[in-house]
């Protein structure tokens, strides 16, 4: 099933995802959208449940052109001293609790590895 080789996924809005939930809730049967939208059963379904669970925020993507950005430590950008300062504490917290559990990072990038301290003298 699944879209057609070689065309383009559709992105859709959280307000065109909206939209459609709502024709829903005002009685219109998922058949009837399927055929009107375009779209799968299931992925209505799921806004569906997105919309009743979180409302308008649940229906936004995590990913694509619509995504909220990234979650990482290494994609969030700081717009001020405070945020630079609290994103600097975080990786200081980060680094801390990986040491109490006796790992040290050796190598940068993709050279990167974990390496046990407890058969080592740290000092």
């Amino acid at each position: 099933m699944g879209r057609p080789k070689g065309t383009n996924n559709k992105m859709r809005t959280p307000e065109e995802k909206e939209k459609i939930v709502k024709e829903y809730l005002e009685g219109e049967s998922p058949a009837r959208l399927n055929r009107k939208y375009d779209l799968p059963n299931k992925l209505i379904y799921q806004w569906i449940k997105k919309y009743e669970d979180n409302g308008f925020d649940g229906l936004k993507s995590n990913t694509g052109k619509y995504s909220t950005g990234g979650k990482g430590l290494h994609f969030k950008k700081p717009k001020n001293k405070i945020e630079e300062l609290e994103l600097e504490l975080m990786k200081k917290e980060i680094e801390i609790a990986r040491l109490k559990k006796g790992y040290m990072v050796k190598g940068v990038g993709a050279e990167k590895e974990f390496v046990t301290t407890f058969d080592k003298n740290t000092k």
